[in-house]
């Protein structure tokens, strides 16, 4: 248990030192292992405030904590609008198939 609370709290100390350098613009966000496999891939409106859940435990999920803990780097891209940022999040979904994604949906009505 100490293990798993020592990797969650590495994951979102490695959000929070990136989280804020991140623009509050539309974009895609994008989170690896420590082999650079794509966990999640997130689409938001404003990507600071977005990836600033991530660092809030007790508001996490079991699934979301588990994807913490195994968060390694946490990469971003900007777009022009959230439709932009809506269709990239698809592409790359289907690209690279993260384990934390489902069906494309992810939690959230297809839109």
């Amino acid at each position: 248990m100490k293990a798993q609370n020592y990797l969650i709290e590495n994951g979102i100390s490695l959000i929070l030192k990136k989280q804020k350098y991140f623009p509050e613009k539309p974009g895609i966000y994008r989170l690896s292992d420590k082999y650079g496999n794509a966990l999640y891939i997130g689409k938001a409106k404003n990507i600071k405030a977005r990836t600033k859940h991530y660092t809030k435990l007790e508001n996490l999920s079991y699934r979301h904590t588990r994807m913490i803990s195994e968060t390694n780097n946490i990469e971003i891209t900007i777009t022009s609008t959230e439709v932009e940022a809506l269709l990239l999040e698809s592409n790359l979904i289907k690209k690279l198939k993260p384990k934390y994604n489902i069906l494309l949906k992810d939690d959230k009505s297809f839109p």
